[in-house]
């Protein structure tokens, strides 16, 4: 048993605003590694591999200090879920290599989309037509940004809407792990099994970096720690339902360092598909909070 965190919606919006500027500084820097700006680019499979070396490596340090009680994982879930994670986020690392932070960071939004159509087979939930809505909408505004033109179509996206994909796998069983287990211990579980994958992935592909490219390679895994860290402490204090619109923030910090440091501007077709994709998950995700809110009725009174 844990004790839960005291309720403080303040403090939870703020720890998911700063989870936030943290997960977009890992695609900024995935970004640099994955071009030239710090040297010979890097492979996806080596960004990811230094993204749960280095977190796991913070994530241990922390444990050694605080020695939080663990108990016996639910060790295929986790395989399950950190299979996929880690899936997704290669994928996503590869895609911002290519196309505009704002742009992969907009596509990524879709996996709530995503899980919710995979919770049908998989968890046998109902779709209403509401929660359909919104789905379709959010895919529309994908789409829009994939700009599926001759002149103007991204091929890269694609690694961005796969990962959006892969994600909505891992929210399946991220769901089925929710209460089971200490968070902390989820975190440190996830990345000591995204190492042992990653490890094993990237042993073909792996090269030297540069002292540089090791320092950003340790950067992505601290802030991605920093992130989940914050992420599960956010969610430990409020609803769900009011934390997920503070994630969405996520898009805002992606395209202030692309412009900050790339000099790339979002154009007209980005902020529509953003705003497009956003609605609908935010939609979703008001759907979901009413749904979880309505009392069980115990009679059918018409």
């Amino acid at each position: 048993m844990f004790q839960a965190k005291p309720q403080s919606n303040a403090i939870a919006a703020s720890l998911i605003i700063v989870a936030a500027a943290f997960i977009a500084g890992t695609t900024l820097m995935a970004k640099a590694l994955g071009t030239q700006t710090l040297g010979a680019p890097l492979p996806a499979l080596q960004i990811s591999h230094g993204r749960f070396l280095f977190a796991f490596i913070a994530l241990t340090t922390v444990a050694a200090f605080l020695r939080p009680t663990l108990s016996r994982p639910h060790w295929r879930l986790h395989l399950a879920r950190t299979s996929f994670g880690w899936a997704g986020v290669t994928l996503m690392f590869a895609s911002v290599a290519y196309i505009p932070l704002a742009d992969a960071t907009a596509i990524s939004f879709l996996n709530p989309v995503f899980g919710m159509m995979l919770a049908i087979p998989l968890l046998g939930e109902a779709v209403g037509r509401v929660r359909w809505s919104a789905a379709v909408l959010a895919l529309i505004g994908a789409l829009i940004l994939l700009r599926p033109t001759p002149d103007s179509f991204q091929p890269a996206a694609l690694l961005a809407l796969g990962a959006a994909m892969v994600m909505g796998l891992e929210l399946i069983f991220i769901k089925k792990l929710a209460g089971r287990e200490n968070p902390f211990q989820i975190l440190l579980v996830n990345n000591m099994i995204g190492l042992g994958i990653a490890t094993c992935a990237v042993l073909p592909v792996w090269q030297m970096p540069t002292p540089a490219q090791w320092g950003v390679l340790a950067g992505i895994g601290t802030c991605m720690a920093v992130a989940q860290a914050c992420f599960v402490n956010a969610m430990a204090r409020a609803d769900a339902s009011f934390v997920a619109p503070f994630s969405y923030a996520t898009l805002i910090f992606a395209a202030l360092y692309d412009s900050i440091f790339y000099g790339t501007r979002p154009d007209g077709i980005t902020y529509l598909g953003a705003a497009i994709i956003l609605t609908g998950a935010l939609w979703l995700a008001l759907r979901e909070a009413r749904l979880k809110k309505q009392p069980v009725p115990v009679r059918t009174s018409v």
